[in-house]
Parts: C-alpha cells; structure tokens; sequence
C-alpha cells in the first residue's frame, strides 16, 4: 500500500487544529491522537511548519521544487564532466585489459571501446603535471583558509613543486580562490635612538613571552601564555588555562629546560605576572636576564607580538572553544604546525624547525 504523505498546507491546517484542541484544555498526546499522528511527528511538524500561513507554506513548496529542479542540472552537469572524461578512463582500462589478461591493443580497445588512434596518442605530461598542481593548491586553500597565494607558493616550494609564485598567481585566480582579507598593519615606531634594543644571535639567546587572551563558548575567560624563541622564531609553548599567575609562568619555563637549554634572557613587559618577585628571584637563580621593555612599548617586543597577531588571525578568530581542555588541545596542534608546517616570510620561506635544524648543522 502506497504510503501517506501530508503535503505543507495539510500540515498547517492540522496544527491550526491542533492549537485549537491545546487552547480547550486537551493534553499533546489527546492531540496527537486526534490528528493521527504520533508525538514525534507532532514536534517534528511544530518545529518545521509552526507559525507559518498556507501562502507561506505554498511559496515553501514551490522553492522545494526549484531546488529539485536545481539538484537534476547539476546532476546532468556533473554527467557531462564525467563523460569529457570518459576517455580517460577507457585508456586505463584498455591497459588493464592488457596486462591483467595478455590481450592486444586492437581486442581490448574493442571491448572498452576505446579508438585505438585515441589510445595511442600520448598524454600531455604537462596536463597531467596541472592537474595535480591545481588540485594541491586547492586541498592548501582550502586546509589553510587565512592563507593567501603567497604562503602557498612557499608550502609548495618546501614541498619540492618546481613552481614559480606567477604560476601560483594564474592557477590562484582562476580556481576563482578568494584572498583573504586584510589585516590592519601597524604602523613601525623608529627607536629614538636613545638605548639599542636586544638581538638574539644564536637560538635560546633571547626569549620572548607574552600573553594573550579569548573565551570558550560559555563566556568564560581564557589566558594564553605564548613563548617564542626569538632567533628561529620557534612557538617553544603556548599555555592555556582560566588564569596564569607568576607561579604558572615559571612552571611553564620549567618544562621548557627539560627540553631546551635555558635562555640568556628573557623579554617581556611590565605585566603584575612578569614583575613578580617570584619571578625575578626565578632568574637570578638560574642566571637568566630579565629584560623589560618599557610601559606602553608593545613594538620593543616585537617577535612575540608578530606570532600574537598570526595566532590570532589563523587559530583564535576561526575557532570556537567548547571547553578548556579543547582549547588546549587545538592550540598544541596549531603550535606543532606552526613549527614544522608553516612558511615564515621573515625567514626566506622556511619554517622555525629548519631554521633551527640548518643552524645546528653548519
């Protein structure tokens, strides 16, 4: 037997009915049995079509029929792509045929269908090459979506694509890809020349630590304490809890000198978790050089505010935290790309961890 099925008009009469029957004092499964309908399909009916007017609902189903209509174009084009490349396909298989079952050219070009002047004409290496350029820019773009086409362009070179950046312009374009918006740029402060600021000149010389902030889905507030290695501008940590006293900061360098030796000095502003005495007394016994940069002078601590403002526009501004522990799950693997994955302008397209592994070897 042919299944029953409500139409929208139907519905939005029985929920009239149905409002009328809840208005007299009847209870939803009384209603329920009125209209012939189970509880979930009552609710389904009240979330779908509740508050909508027969034109309304009218209009609804004249849009599902446009969208229907819509749906079977872009099936007949997708057909047709598939059928462009038909041939293609009947080329692997003619091969197959060959090799699997010792058949010639002529019976198995017959069998697949295939021309045999098709099948012997050789395949452009450089269509084969575009294609697959193409589709790893695509698979890039759409991985990374705060990159742009010049982040890419150094991905594909680290990579090992032989690949100029104006043929990643002209592929960029035409895959219709869209550039990223904007961020606002700073303008440079010159230093007025009256002290010279501190270069790191080998890696772990001079570390810089800040702190950064945003929030999980209830509102919540959440701390970053970011700490950037300022010669290979490896991300050494990313910590990231409700709150971060001087005594979380030391705990988190801590960590670190069990991986990495201790830094010659440490740069940070004058935030009430740097200037702890706690902290202080942390350097001084261990020989690491407190370097303030002064109040109001975010651009005297420049390497680690240029990661704050990546970090945020290629993790914080995309993600929605549900919990802390997502976020610090997500921010470690943000961390581990940015090391390892990542093209830095600032180092001629190399990521932190070749800068460090190159400076090791010479």
């Amino acid at each position: 037997m042919k299944r029953k099925r409500h139409n929208p008009e139907q519905i939005i009469r029985k929920l009239r009915s149905a409002e009328q029957l809840l208005n007299q004092g009847q209870t939803v499964a009384d209603v329920c049995r009125a209209l012939e309908v189970s509880a979930t399909t009552y609710h389904r009916w009240q979330h779908l079509y509740g508050g909508m007017k027969s034109t309304e609902a009218k209009r609804l189903k004249e849009l599902e029929q446009e969208n229907s209509r819509l749906k079977r174009l872009l099936a007949e084009a997708e057909l047709d792509k598939a059928m462009l490349k038909e041939p293609e396909r009947r080329r692997r298989a003619v091969v197959v045929l060959q090799d699997r079952f010792r058949a010639s050219q002529r019976r198995a070009c017959r069998l697949a269908g295939q021309n045999r002047s098709t099948q012997r004409r050789p395949v452009p290496v450089a269509d084969i090459e575009e294609h697959k350029l193409r589709q790893r820019i695509r698979e890039l773009a759409r991985r990374h979506i705060r990159w742009g086409r010049r982040l890419v362009y150094r991905r594909l070179r680290i990579e090992g694509w032989s690949v100029n950046h104006k043929r990643v312009q002209r592929i960029w374009r035409k895959e219709g890809l869209q550039r990223p918006l904007p961020r606002k740029q700073k303008r440079s402060r010159p230093a007025d020349g009256s002290r010279e600021l501190l270069r790191a000149e080998y890696p772990h010389h001079v570390w810089a630590i800040d702190f950064q902030f945003d929030q999980t889905m209830d509102g919540r507030r959440l701390k970053f304490l970011n700490i950037v290695d300022e010669y290979s501008r490896m991300c050494l940590a990313i910590r990231v809890g409700r709150r971060c006293k001087a005594i979380d900061v030391i705990d988190t360098i801590e960590e670190l000198l069990k991986q990495y030796p201790a830094p010659t000095h440490l740069r940070m502003d004058n935030g009430p978790e740097f200037i702890a005495h706690a902290l202080q007394e942390w350097c001084t016994g261990s020989g690491s050089g407190a370097e303030y940069i002064p109040p109001g002078s975010p651009w005297e601590n420049p390497f680690v505010e240029s990661f704050n403002s990546r970090l945020r526009d290629e993790f914080l501004n995309i993600e929605i935290f549900a919990s802390l522990l997502e976020a610090k799950v997500l921010a470690e693997q943000h961390r581990m790309e940015y090391n390892t994955y990542r093209p830095h302008s600032a180092l001629q397209g190399r990521t932190p961890l070749e800068v460090l592994q190159q400076w090791k070897a010479a």
